[in-house]
């Protein structure tokens, strides 16, 4: 294990290796990317990181589709939808994501934006100084307060019950990070990144446990905490830029 200087800056200099403009090429961040409109942006990445587990091109070729579904104008779409353009839809599937779920998304996601301001306005109300885990809890109940599928729940996360909430941390990274290389958008501007948390996955957990950063095995809340935690004192502001050290040195580096 190195030690904690020396680590800091290995991971540093991994960081400014990933977090560039090459880094968006084959990562599904790519498809936000296509857009310049704040809630085009946010409503593309909401759904891409909903459907981002599994193979990283099936992911973004999935994603494009629903854009695609969506007029690739994913917010006016949302707004304006009458269910009528919803029995138009007649096919989609992301592994277990099926068509029924991903036309309760559009459902929901319109009751957010008509009736709770939208994603910003939740996330924002509901993060404390250092976390937005607790708000993650609240998003997902205000996001099926309306009727739904029991069997849609399980596509939103919630650290409450001992989720490491990957995907939805990753979206918040890309929402609420500003890395000044264009990667992530950091166009949510009522909230900062020292609130967020690592997006664990196998990847980044793996490489983090080498590194002596994590002692956990499980990718659950209890790990992310104590990434967080080891991350934190690396950085206090910006903890999750060392997210594309720990995803680069796994996924491009077989570390």
């Amino acid at each position: 294990m190195l030690i904690e200087t020396e680590l800091k800056e290995f991971l540093d200099e991994k960081v400014l290796e990933y977090n560039n403009p090459k880094f968006i090429e084959s990562d599904p961040i790519q498809v936000p990317h296509g857009y310049s409109l704040k809630e085009d942006i946010e409503i593309s990445g909401f759904l891409t990181a909903t459907i981002a587990w599994g193979n990283r091109k099936m992911i973004i070729k999935n994603a494009k589709k629903m854009m695609d579904i969506l007029g690739n104008s994913p917010y006016d779409f949302i707004i304006n939808h009458k269910p009528n353009h919803l029995d138009s839809i007649d096919y989609f599937v992301h592994r277990t994501f099926n068509l029924e779920d991903f036309k309760y998304f559009i459902v929901a996601l319109q009751h957010i934006y008509t009736k709770h301001q939208g994603l910003e306005k939740i996330f924002s109300s509901y993060s404390s100084k250092n976390s937005t885990q607790n708000a993650i809890h609240e998003f997902k109940n205000i996001f099926f307060e309306i009727p739904h599928l029991s069997r849609t729940k399980k596509h939103i996360s919630d650290p409450l019950k001992g989720s490491a909430a990957k995907r939805i941390n990753m979206f918040l990274r890309w929402m609420i990070r500003n890395d000044n290389t264009g990667v992530d958008f950091g166009i949510w501007k009522n909230m900062c990144p020292s609130q967020l948390s690592c997006p664990l996955d196998v990847h980044s957990g793996n490489v983090a446990r080498k590194l002596g950063l994590l002692t956990r095995k499980q990718n659950d809340a209890k790990a992310l905490a104590e990434l967080d935690k080891s991350l934190r004192h690396m950085d206090p502001n910006d903890p999750v830029k060392y997210d594309f050290a720990l995803f680069g040195l796994g996924v491009f580096e077989k570390f």
